[in-house]
């Protein structure tokens, strides 16, 4: 279904870009890749629209950057962020502007499919039309008081134990409430479950 569709990698990693190149190129995906952010934004412009993979931390542009300013210049590129331990709460930020989803590293192969034809048909439907959010949202008025207060941790990047010290409950305890979320909101992962939390409009809280 996806034949020919145009996906872009930016990472500074050449092992990396190259390796997902040509796992994109077996798909039939026809894929580009740059080396940097400011690469791929000298060229965006004169690029065909298509999905962008961005690694999150590179040097002189992140990807958030890269995201933002393709945001300002109003060139639609639905993008996939792939970042490393650590980085939810920077990913999070990437949601918040547009971005399809974030994906930690080691990546499963069939994440950064689905992801990429989220993506690809965000082209087709704008996110702004998605007949989907409602069903979101009577997924989350189906979470208790305490299943909410976890996912608005997790939704800030919060990790286990941070959220465990302000809810005064213990970090399995925390485990348990998360794994009752993603059912709830029948996500398979992480950051699935923010993606659909942030569509709601479930906002991070403020710390």
């Amino acid at each position: 279904m996806h034949g020919g569709a145009h996906v872009y990698i930016v990472d500074d990693d050449d092992a990396v870009r190259h390796a997902l190149a040509l796992l994109l190129a077996e798909k039939s995906y026809a894929v580009s890749s740059f080396a940097s952010a400011q690469e791929f934004l000298a060229a965006a412009s004169s690029l065909p629209v298509g999905c962008l993979i961005a690694d999150l931390r590179m040097p002189s542009m992140t990807g958030l950057e890269l995201q933002h300013r393709l945001n300002e210049l109003a060139l639609n590129f639905p993008t996939i962020v792939v970042t490393g331990h650590g980085d939810v709460p920077l990913a999070v930020r990437a949601m918040k502007e547009g971005a399809v989803d974030f994906i930690e590293k080691p990546y499963a192969v069939d994440a950064i499919f689905a992801a990429i034809e989220a993506a690809l048909a965000r082209l087709v439907a704008p996110r702004t039309n998605d007949p989907a959010v409602s069903e979101v949202v009577a997924r989350l008025a189906l979470l208790t008081r305490r299943e909410r207060q976890v996912l608005e941790g997790l939704v800030t990047g919060l990790p286990n134990k941070s959220i465990a010290y302000d809810l005064a409950i213990s970090p399995r305890t925390v485990e348990v409430y998360r794994a009752r979320v993603m059912q709830k909101l029948q996500a398979r992962s992480l950051s699935e479950a923010i993606r659909l939390a942030l569509a709601a409009g479930l906002l991070p809280r403020m710390r």
